[in-house]
């Protein structure tokens, strides 16, 4: 897909994303890889009234080439882009159901939704949290760098999902899955219930390797 097509499908997502409360006001933003750099959502704008044409477009330095001045965060999807050459496509939204599981005490930080199901591990994977840093800090790119080589999806801490694809679609709907499952869980707490067992998630992943 060309410049232009990327810029169109990057309006679309961004716009299913906030009609169905993904994200909120100026919240999130999304990116795709280019030959000559990256496209990005541009800073303070509302994902679901995108102008493909005002996109940001930026070197592999991050330096801005065109477009609108690109989001306050682009500093994390250049981390995730230097640490996964594989990924085409990040997302980033601040989803109530997972930040919620983000604030929670008694998550294991290593990953932090158990494998309630098959979709979960195929699409997600481990997800570790990021500990908490303010909004622009650059500690937390370093942060999500160190766990980026490993994780194609992360999640900060008291602020939301962080997940990079081989394409727009596949962030997208890995994304989706994370919500999702988070949602399970927070439905699921004060009461017993069963994961996937250890050998179930192993035939998984040995059947759908990321």
């Amino acid at each position: 897909m060309n410049e232009n097509g990327l810029r169109e499908q990057l309006a679309l997502f961004g716009e299913s994303l906030y009609q169905r409360g993904y994200v909120h006001g100026s919240t999130g933003n999304l990116s795709h890889r280019l030959d000559d750099g990256w496209l990005i959502t541009p800073t303070n704008c509302c994902l679901g009234r995108l102008d493909p044409a005002r996109i940001s477009k930026v070197a592999e330095d991050g330096r801005l080439i065109s477009g609108d001045k690109p989001s306050k965060e682009a500093f994390l999807h250049l981390g995730v882009y230097e640490k996964r050459g594989g990924a085409q496509a990040i997302v980033h939204t601040h989803s109530a159901h997972s930040v919620a599981i983000s604030c929670l005490e008694d998550v294991d930080a290593d990953d932090v939704l158990p494998p309630i199901t098959a979709y979960a591990v195929m699409r997600v994977g481990k997800l570790p949290l990021v500990p908490y840093y303010r909004p622009g800090d650059m500690r937390l790119a370093d942060a999500v760098r160190a766990v980026a080589v490993d994780h194609a999806a992360v999640l900060l801490a008291h602020h939301g999902p962080v997940v990079a694809g081989k394409s727009l679609d596949d962030a997208v709907y890995a994304l989706e899955e994370l919500e999702e499952t988070a949602k399970l869980l927070l439905l699921l707490q004060n009461r017993r219930f069963k994961t996937l067992t250890p050998e179930q998630v192993e035939e998984l992943r040995e059947a759908f390797p990321s």
